[in-house]
C-alpha cells in the first residue's frame, strides 16, 4: 500500500475524532456521526452510530472520488457505569497518537497509559488487509473493547 495512504491515514485520523476541537460533519445518514477531512490527493469519512455501543465505517477516497480503502468497527464500554463522554476522555488523547509507533495507522499506539487508564490495541496484517483489538482498561478491569477489520478497495 502506498506511503500516501499511509500518512494520509494519520492526517485525516487527527483532523477527525480524535481530535476534540473538530467539528462533526453533516450526518449522512439518519442518526449518524460523521467526520470528513480531505487534502488535494485524498477525502476521507467516517460515520458511526451509538455511544457507549457503536458502529462504524471509514472510507478513503481518491481524487477522482472513488473508494479506495475501508475500514468498519464496533466498540462495547463494557462499564455501563461509565458515560460516552468519559470513555472519550480515555479514548481521544490514545487515538490522537496515531502514527507515533510502528503499526499500522488505523486507530491509536500500541499501547498508552493516561490518568489511571490503559489504552492497548494489537493488529494483524496491513493497510491492504487487517485486523485489530482496541482495549481500555481502568485498574486492572477491562472496561471498553473494538473490533476492526478493513483494508484496500477494489473494483
Amino acid at each position: 500500500m502506498s506511503e500516501d495512504l499511509y500518512n494520509f491515514l494519520i492526517e485525516a485520523k487527527k483532523q477527525t475524532y480524535a481530535n476534540e476541537n473538530v467539528k462533526k460533519a453533516q450526518s449522512s445518514r439518519e442518526a449518524s456521526f460523521d467526520y470528513e477531512y480531505k487534502n488535494n490527493k485524498m477525502k476521507y469519512h467516517d460515520t458511526y452510530f451509538g455511544g457507549t455501543r457503536f458502529m462504524g465505517e471509514e472510507i478513503v477516497y481518491n481524487s477522482l472520488n472513488e473508494p479506495i480503502w475501508g475500514m468498519n468497527y464496533y466498540g462495547v464500554t463494557l462499564n455501563e457505569t461509565l458515560s460516552e463522554d468519559a470513555m472519550d476522555n480515555a479514548l481521544r488523547p490514545a487515538l490522537m497518537l496515531v502514527g507515533k509507533d510502528n503499526i499500522l495507522p488505523v486507530r491509536g499506539p500500541k499501547e498508552y497509559i493516561n490518568n489511571g487508564y490503559k489504552y492497548t490495541f494489537k493488529i494483524n496484517g496491513d493497510l491492504d488487509y487487517f485486523e485489530g483489538v482496541e482495549t481500555i482498561f481502568k485498574d486492572e478491569e477491562k472496561i471498553y473493547v473494538l473490533k476492526c477489520h478493513g483494508g484496500t478497495i477494489k473494483k
